[in-house]
């Protein structure tokens, strides 16, 4: 499995607002079919630029999946939060492929 990781930052002045519409973004991410799952995580971690960080974790079901994202989606995708908050915010984006995983089981 793969996970598509946009990490973003964001000025104090739209946090509100891009709060909200993320969590309007990520199920339209979803809807592309390319996805399982998503995960949306604040990162504690005080930036010396200010603003807060958020990471998206995309988990894909292939990397066929993903490569199809990249080219039927993603560019439409990105340019909507891009023209909305342009010169506010900072992201980049990270591919992930999970080896292993590991649980605690309980008896």
């Amino acid at each position: 499995m793969y996970i598509y990781n946009v990490t973003v930052n964001i000025d104090e002045s739209i946090h509100d607002e891009w709060l909200l519409w993320i969590k309007e973004h990520i199920p339209q991410v979803l809807s592309t079919g390319k996805f399982e799952k998503a995960t949306l995580t604040k990162v504690l971690v005080e930036e010396d630029m200010g603003g807060q960080t958020y990471s998206v974790q995309y988990h894909s079901y292939s990397r066929q999946a993903l490569d199809a994202y990249y080219r039927e989606d993603a560019e439409k995708l990105r340019t909507e939060g891009l023209k909305k908050f342009a010169d506010k915010m900072l992201a980049f984006r990270t591919e992930l492929q999970i080896i292993d995983e590991y649980a605690v089981s309980f008896k």
